[in-house]
């Protein structure tokens, strides 16, 4: 008995019961679109983080206080460190320290709304530089000017507003020139970003910037920064540039052993490989959940395989008194269980990907995010293996029972 025979009896043994082959596969299809799913989801979700990254540069280094976080309980401890202070800003400045690094910039992050004449709006307050961040994301103020060096030195009680801030705040009027209140101190608006929505890590529609001297000094009462941004020539002189940057920073903390670095420093590419590290398992983790399905769907296989065979024992006893070996009837019943299941995959990879693309819709419309739909290939090569996988291993028992039924017993079978 040839292969194609086998496939030939095998599909017509499923058609003649459609209903119960339906039922059969359902907890394939369901297991094998959850995995579709979070795995699409998974690639989507990389894709915008790992955009939003490469929005900095690939020149560019963040340096962050604290113990380097080597787990979830960790990240706390490194918000609230106050090891990166001014004295740090001015040695990194030096060309002798760091001859590759172009611009410093220290960030301070300011919580809190902003008021004028009764409006209150809760934005995203950062202290820093326009300039750099105009430059870093390609966004630069529409109407107005920026603030320059010269107001950073003096403290100035100026402010640039995102597009949102200004509409929330002033409506259809001018708010060049008008002064807004951020904990109660008056800050004069200079400039306002155009429209552009999320850009990278920022919504610059949600976006109110002040000199980052200004923040430390009278929003928040510090002496110390929550991060330097660092921007190196080129993208090829940043391993150099941050081995400068640690010798620089341990000198002026009197750090001689490098396990006692009270600052930590990270690359575009090391940003890059630990978000692909933390999704790829967070993706492989709930894969695994998902997995049950499949397990519960290849157990109910197995079951429906075992009442197959018992109701055609007759079947079976009819075809090996007719010539059909042990290994025709194996083949066949293990064909029937890996053709179901693969028809389950087949079902369940275009119903993940339909859920997987209306997932990214909302998500663009409920966040608006550049969130896009990904498909990967893996997950359809997965999803067919797998299920191919499913029906070969929970359909071998069945039909190992099928084919060592004797030809004699199975014909007297009522």
């Amino acid at each position: 008995m040839t292969l194609q025979d086998s496939i030939t009896t095998a599909l017509k043994g499923l058609q003649a019961t459609k209903s119960r082959s339906a039922l059969t596969v359902l907890g394939i299809v369901i297991g094998i679109s959850a995995i579709i799913l979070m795995m699409a989801l998974g690639s989507g979700a990389e894709s915008l983080i790992l955009n939003q990254i490469g929005g900095l540069g690939a020149e560019t280094i963040v340096i962050r206080p604290g113990k380097e976080p080597s787990g979830p309980s960790d990240f706390g401890s490194t918000l609230f460190a106050n090891s990166l202070k001014n004295r740090d800003v001015e040695a990194l400045s030096r060309k002798e320290n760091a001859p590759h690094i172009v611009e410093v910039m220290p960030t301070l992050v300011v919580p809190g709304s902003v008021s004028y004449e009764g409006e209150t709006y809760q934005p995203s307050i950062i202290g820093g530089s326009v300039d750099f961040f105009s430059e870093a994301f390609q966004v630069y103020v529409q109407d107005g000017v920026t603030f320059d060096d010269a107001d950073i030195r003096q403290n100035a009680n100026v402010a640039v507003i995102g597009a949102k801030v200004k509409e929330e705040l002033f409506g259809l009027s001018d708010a060049l020139g008008q002064n807004i209140a951020i904990k109660n101190r008056k800050f004069r608006v200079v400039g306002v970003f155009p429209k552009k929505g999320q850009v990278g890590f920022f919504n610059f529609d949600e976006l109110v910037i002040v000199p980052y001297t200004t923040a430390q000094l009278y929003l928040l009462g510090i002496d110390y920064y929550h991060e330097i941004i660092v921007k190196a020539e080129s993208p090829g002189v940043v391993p150099r540039t941050v081995n400068d940057i640690e010798a620089t920073l341990r000198e002026t903390h009197n750090i001689a052993d490098p396990k006692d670095d009270d600052f930590f420093v990270v690359t575009q590419q090391a940003l890059v490989e630990q978000v692909q590290v933390i999704i790829g398992a967070l993706t492989l983790f709930l894969s695994s959940v998902v997995a049950i399905a499949l397990v519960v769907g290849g157990i109910g296989v197995m079951n429906i395989m075992l009442v197959s065979v018992t109701e055609r024992t007759r079947e079976i006893g009819l075809r090996k008194a007719l010539g059909a070996t042990q290994k025709d009837i194996l083949l066949q019943f293990l064909l029937e269980a890996i053709i179901l299941t693969g028809i389950g995959g087949v079902i369940g990879i275009t119903i993940g990907g339909v859920l997987a693309f209306g997932a990214s819709l909302i998500v663009q419309a409920t966040f608006s995010s550049d969130w896009t739909f990904v498909f990967p290939i893996s997950a359809v090569v997965l999803g067919v293996g797998v299920s191919t996988a499913v029906g070969f291993v929970f359909g071998i028992y069945p039909a190992r029972q099928a084919s060592k039924k004797s030809p004699i017993e199975a014909l007297r079978y009522e």
